[in-house]
């Protein structure tokens, strides 16, 4: 495999060139800072230029040919969203939730290197040179490059290097009749059976150890435990005892009071535009929801904040 040469093909400039413009690429990134969900702490969000975002698309179109995505990961694929997610664990009476810890920024070429070789995706050291600098970047000038939050490639990258975990762990939980799940670093694992999920958490520490060294490592500050006792919750969707998938009633209390006050003659507080996404989302988990709300407010009124998306 010739990374260099298909990338020259693809975009018309010369190996030279390419080599030259990928050790300015860990540079040529605009950083934002956005808050985390229920914390203090900032998220670090670096995107990369327009001119290396194109080169990335072209190293995008080369790895998915590699088919190095495992059936168990559902975050980044076409198709795929946190409803099917979370669907795979629906009829189950216990889950367990797990979250690895700044796991953009835990992966550096030699982790990306170290999983393509095991794939027998073998790599010349001018294509190592190259995909380093454009797929991954450095918050400073002295800093270790990193898959950044931001970065087109990064969710493809990320799911590579997790081939191999993820297919140990699904093999080890198939064998214990556990089902399990990897939404980008959140891990969710969920069985019918009391205590068959004691055994998860040392599984996949000795599995991120061997795959990994301690380079990528859980948040132990977010394992949850949760059977059906409690509220159940994945990726921000609720599982209902009876089975069923929900976003939660004070979500669809907002999205109601948001439409009551369009059907008054007043602004909601969030825009048109939001208000038609938010009502889509529930739509898209819970099938009957914008039905519901036409037969509330009438067809006009929900058409009106649809409408919205043409402006």
């Amino acid at each position: 495999m010739n990374i260099l040469n298909s990338v020259s093909k693809e975009s018309g400039l010369s190996v030279t060139d390419l080599l030259a413009f990928s050790k300015t690429c860990p540079h040529r990134y605009k950083v934002y800072f956005i808050a985390k969900r229920n914390s203090d702490a900032k998220r670090v969000i670096a995107q990369p230029s327009k001119e290396v975002k194109y080169l990335q698309g072209a190293v995008i179109k080369i790895f998915k040919s590699f088919d190095l995505v495992h059936e168990a990961a559902f975050a980044y694929k076409d198709g795929i969203n946190i409803k099917q997610n979370a669907q795979v664990h629906a009829n189950q009476k216990y889950i367990l939730k797990m979250d690895f810890k700044d796991f953009f920024p835990s992966i550096t070429p030699d982790l990306l290197f170290s999983q393509l070789n095991i794939a027998k995706v073998f790599l010349s050291e001018k294509d190592k040179e190259f995909l380093s600098g454009l797929l991954f970047w450095k918050r400073r000038r002295n800093s270790k490059l990193r898959l950044s939050i931001g970065a087109p490639s990064s969710p493809l990258m990320s799911n590579i290097v997790m081939y191999f975990f993820d297919s140990y762990i699904e093999s080890y939980c198939r064998l214990n009749r556990i089902r399990y799940t990897r939404y980008a670093d959140d891990l969710c694992f969920s069985s019918s059976m009391a205590g068959g999920l004691d055994s998860v958490k040392d599984t996949v520490n000795k599995a991120l150890r061997s795959f990994f060294g301690r380079k990528i490592r859980l948040n132990t500050a977010k394992t949850i435990f949760a059977s059906k006792a409690m509220n159940r919750h994945i990726t921000g969707i609720t599982l209902t005892n009876d089975g069923k998938l929900s976003v939660g009633r004070d979500r669809k209390r907002e999205i109601i009071a948001a439409v009551h006050k369009v059907s008054q003659g007043n602004s909601p507080d969030c825009s048109l535009k939001t208000l038609a996404g938010l009502i889509s989302y529930v739509h898209s988990v819970e099938g009957d929801f914008k039905d519901r709300l036409i037969k509330k407010y009438g067809e006009v009124i929900v058409q009106k904040i649809f409408d919205s998306l043409r402006e």
